[in-house]
């Protein structure tokens, strides 16, 4: 048998971890389905799939081996791509992963116009508050609200964010407006967990840096609970300025201690692609570029 066909069996059987879901996936017969895994470890000699009456997971080489195949599978996605012409018509499947309000803010709108523009693709997206690896988890695009560490991704600049303090105006008439970081331990405050906004609060000044260790009242696991609670008054939380422009703007929340900032943190869209990235690719970023070009609320979008 074709070994990318018995690579493309045994990813859905290790995925789905179940050979009747595989073969639904596949629109094959659950008989093929199981030869063709029979033929995979005949083929290498190795066990790869753990079989017991209700449930089928890797063996430790199968672990190995599901990684390089299906980065083996994406890249003969990319080889065909790319044979097809960088000005092709964008099509097959786009993985995007971004923080989670960014996404749900910023990126989702994308691709949903995307998705109307080009008929012969399909996106999958996965927003949440950690560093996503795009070549081990298979993303084509992704954000990063950050420095960006040295790496094979290619990125491109799209403006920057700052940390900022915000509260109800309700709270600050209640309990006052801080003068300083330190005056934070007289206030109620709002922490959530996701990201690094969490321990300890860091400022500057005049290039100077200083640190508070907060006591929250209320700890939260996301940033838009947070957002929330500092809205009904609950006390002072820390966000990133994007998060919130709506909420400054209508003037349900305001900024406390912007004399002590941090710098701001670049934006980048980083892919692993470059110059001869696919149309799909391409055609996504330039989309995304432009709606953070008229409509984002980052401060010095690019030009």
């Amino acid at each position: 048998m074709d070994q990318l066909h018995l690579m493309t069996v045994f990813v859905a059987v290790a995925e789905l971890q179940g050979f009747a879901a595989a073969s639904r996936k596949l629109h094959m017969s659950p008989p093929a389905v199981t030869r063709a895994i029979t033929a995979l470890e005949e083929n290498i000699g190795v066990k790869l799939l753990a079989r017991t009456t209700r449930h089928v997971k890797t063996t430790e080489a199968g672990q190995r081996y599901l990684q390089d195949a299906k980065r083996i599978l994406q890249e003969v996605v990319q080889a065909n791509e790319a044979a097809q012409g960088i000005h092709g018509e964008p099509k097959g499947v786009l993985r995007v992963t971004a923080p989670v309000l960014f996404g749900q803010q910023q990126v989702l709108p994308v691709v949903l116009e995307y998705l109307k523009q080009f008929p012969m693709t399909q996106v999958e997206t996965v927003f949440v508050d950690r560093v996503v690896n795009l070549l081990e988890e298979g993303f084509d695009v992704g954000i990063r609200i950050g420095h960006l560490p040295d790496s094979s991704l290619y990125a491109r600049y799209v403006g920057q964010v700052s940390l900022i303090l915000v509260a109800s105006a309700d709270y600050l008439k209640q309990h006052g407006t801080p003068s300083s970081p330190h005056a934070l331990s007289q206030h109620a405050i709002v922490a959530t967990s996701s990201g690094d906004l969490a321990h300890d609060w860091h400022f500057e000044k005049e290039s100077v840096g200083s640190s508070v260790r907060i006591h929250p009242r209320l700890s939260v696991n996301t940033n838009q609970a947070a957002i929330n609670a500092a809205k009904q008054g609950m006390g002072i939380s820390r966000v990133l300025s994007y998060q919130v422009g709506d909420e400054l703007k209508n003037g349900q929340l305001q900024t406390l201690l912007t004399g002590f900032q941090l710098p701001p943190l670049p934006v980048h869209i980083v892919h692993r692609e470059g110059l001869n990235a696919s149309a799909k690719v391409r055609s996504f970023i330039d989309l995304l570029v432009d709606k953070i070009k008229k409509h984002s609320l980052m401060e010095q979008p690019i030009d």
